[in-house]
């Protein structure tokens, strides 16, 4: 490989002295050609048949071309559907190594019609451009495990920012608004998480309902970015990574190379279906489906083709050579380590991302699981990869929402669950709430899914989401529901700041947004998912900020090793103390009461003065008296919320979590107090 910022990749469309190189990879296809599109992308002014150069490598050098050149593919060979060949010349191809497009994809059925009754579907296309971007050295990784990573829905974050220019609402760019990233800054973010930005096309069966996919979890190709989120393409992520990065946040995109937008056999012929569908993509012929379906979307991505894996690790530099990003999360990341239909940690995709030259330092964090044969691998992937913790958000909510028997799990999960992830270290991604599922407000407001506005009866998306809804289903403004709602997502948070290991927030948590009970709205491009700037909860904003100042006060939260002493947690120096309310060790009964709902964490150092940090958690639904371990020269004092502390005796309010900071008496004026 050359030097890392003069890499350049083997396909796509190369500016060079005379013109534009050309070049794409098929195994089966007996021609392909370009198509060279007129400034406005509807008139094909040339078609040119690409030359073979071995190897399934087809190419051609057209003189005369450049930069914002607009084109796409045509194959043909055998079209034989149940024998996975898809080749047809009236399908334009977009290149799969496409890095801009001038227009966003549109479904139409026509892209899904069958040879020669479908006609040319270049009119219905978007046409990829040519385009070169600055390739830099890659810069130093901002975020750190440990941190809070902040997940972003580009779109619906900024549509209704007041702060943010009409013309940029929507858009990447967005966040490199001076009244975004005070509001980042403030909540202690260290890495915004965003989720997919790569072009993407609805499903099939939205357009009918009237709805539009709003996630960006369906990919034609993986690396042009969606025209309605950067307008300039890949310039428009860059200089945002950059004003972000001056900020000290860093960049994560989120990532999806397990499916694509062409489905299955009876979806559109898009890109890599018609370039050689046997090799793209993992067939099935069961007689129920073509394809392989391990990602429930319709096809899977076969990430264990050489040709597949180049052209994902190709995708990986290109965003950190011409943007800068920190690091990827990969959407159903198991399919990506899978090696005929079985997971390896030691897949050659996955050791290929540690090891790049490229890549090797960048974070990589896994969604552990798919829908395929042993699909759900938490815990399993290699120990470069942070990985999604769905049974940190399941625990959590659980003792919360008042489960018996949950204090053990608790306390695993506070520690860096050692039961999960072998080793020294913990690799958890701790969460409560993420863009799949309830939001944090509705965990609080709805025991049961309301995804009617999707189109599909309520029966898509989770059942089981371990929510409550303090004796009403949805909005209330009964006093006491909302005093008691406010409280729960007030005790939500603060557990997940006062985790081990890295947290994540999904945008708009932190001040009470709602999807009113949806829990899969990805088809809800509109106010369901919209964040509400004007009407959102500041002092809920300003709780979260200030636990985001409490964990940057005491770094012991964003290390790595497991606390030890709690149930299942490894042997280890006396890090943190379990204590029952009395102030006297847990003991195995007490971890086993399956009633028990009171716990303190006390964190024997890095609070910042030496001090001990206590966590007092009271999941009872009345108050209760903490007594905390009291020493000669220190005194306790209670940040976040002012409460009186006689003698390290505090009075916890029902399901709360209160906090005492350890402080000698030399940080006291007078008498200490």
């Amino acid at each position: 490989m050359t030097e890392a910022a003069g890499y350049r990749p083997r396909f796509g469309a190369a500016v060079t002295g005379s013109g534009v190189r050309f070049s794409v990879w098929s195994g089966a296809a007996e021609r392909i050609w370009v198509s060279v599109f007129d400034a406005s992308g509807k008139a094909e002014a040339e078609r040119l048949e690409l030359a073979r150069e071995g190897d399934g490598v087809f190419a051609l050098t057209v003189a005369g071309l450049g930069e914002g050149t607009r084109y796409g593919f045509r194959t043909d060979g055998k079209f034989a559907p149940e024998e996975g060949l898809w080749f047809d010349p009236d399908k334009l191809l977009i290149d799969p190594y496409a890095l801009r497009i001038d227009r966003a994809y549109r479904y139409d059925e026509r892209l899904a019609a069958r040879r020669g009754t479908g006609g040319d579907t270049a009119p219905l296309m978007p046409k990829a451009m040519v385009a070169s971007p600055r390739s830099l050295p890659p810069p130093p990784v901002v975020f750190r495990p440990g941190g809070l990573i902040y997940e972003v829905p580009a779109r619906a974050f900024s549509m209704l920012h007041p702060a943010v220019p009409k013309s940029l609402r929507g858009t990447i760019r967005a966040l490199a608004e001076p009244a975004v990233v005070e509001h980042l800054v403030k909540i202690g973010v260290s890495a915004v998480e965003l989720m997919p930005v790569t072009a993407t096309m609805d499903e099939r069966h939205l357009p009918a309902l009237g709805l539009s996919n709003a996630w960006g979890y369906n990919p034609v190709s993986f690396m042009a970015l969606d025209p309605r989120l950067a307008p300039n393409g890949i310039e428009d992520l860059r200089e945002t990574v950059a004003v972000l990065r001056s900020a000290g946040i860093g960049v994560i995109l989120d990532l999806v190379f397990n499916h694509t937008a062409e489905s299955d056999e009876h979806g559109p012929t898009l890109s890599l279906r018609g370039l050689d569908n046997r090799a793209y993509y993992r067939e099935a012929f069961d007689g129920r489906s073509l394809y392989v379906n391990d990602t429930g979307t319709g096809n899977t991505v076969a990430c264990d083709e050489p040709i597949v894996q180049e052209l994902i690790l190709d995708s990986l530099r290109h965003f950190v050579l011409a943007a800068g990003v920190d690091g990827f999360r990969f959407d159903l990341a198991p399919v990506l380590g899978r090696v005929g239909r079985e997971f390896s940690a030691d897949a050659p995709l996955l050791r290929a991302m540690q090891t790049d030259p490229i890549l090797s330092d960048r974070v990589l964090i896994a969604e552990p699981w798919d829908v395929g044969q042993n699909g759900y691998r938490l815990g399993a992937f290699p120990a470069a990869f942070l990985e999604w913790n769905d049974r940190y958000r399941d625990d959590v909510r659980r003792f919360w929402r008042g489960d018996r028997g949950t204090i053990a799990a608790l306390a695993t999960r506070l520690a860096g669950s050692s039961d999960i992830f072998g080793g020294a270290q913990t690799r958890s991604v701790n969460f409560v709430a993420a863009h799949d599922g309830l939001t944090l407000a509705d965990v609080v407001r709805y025991e049961r899914k309301h995804n009617e506005a999707n189109g599909e009866h309520n029966h898509d998306g989770h059942n089981e989401n371990f929510s409550w809804n303090n004796g009403f289903e949805g909005e209330s403004r009964h006093p006491e529901i909302t005093a008691n709602r406010d409280r729960d997502v007030r005790a939500l948070l603060a557990t997940l700041f006062c985790s081990r290991g890295t947290i994540m927030l999904t945008a708009g948590d932190e001040f009470g947004r709602s999807q009113r009970g949806n829990n899969n709205a990805y088809a809800q491009d509109n106010g369901l998912t919209w964040l509400d700037w004007v009407d959102r909860d500041v002092e809920l904003e300003t709780y979260v900020a200030g636990l985001a100042q409490l964990r940057r006060a005491v770094p012991a939260f964003a290390e790595l090793g497991f606390f030890s002493g709690g149930p299942g947690a490894p042997s280890g120096l006396p890090d943190v103390e379990w204590l029952a309310e009395n102030g006297l060790p847990m003991t195995d009964a007490s971890w086993h009461d399956p009633d028990r709902r009171r716990l303190a964490m006390l964190i024997g150092h890095g609070t910042g003065s030496g001090g001990r940090l206590a966590v007092m958690i009271n999941g009872e639904r009345r108050a209760a008296v903490f007594q905390l371990p009291t020493r000669q020269d220190y005194l306790w004092n209670a940040p976040l919320e002012q409460v009186a502390l006689a003698g390290g005796r505090i009075s916890v309010p029902p399901r709360c979590i209160r906090f005492a900071v350890e402080r000698t008496l030399d940080d006291y004026p007078g008498d200490g107090r």
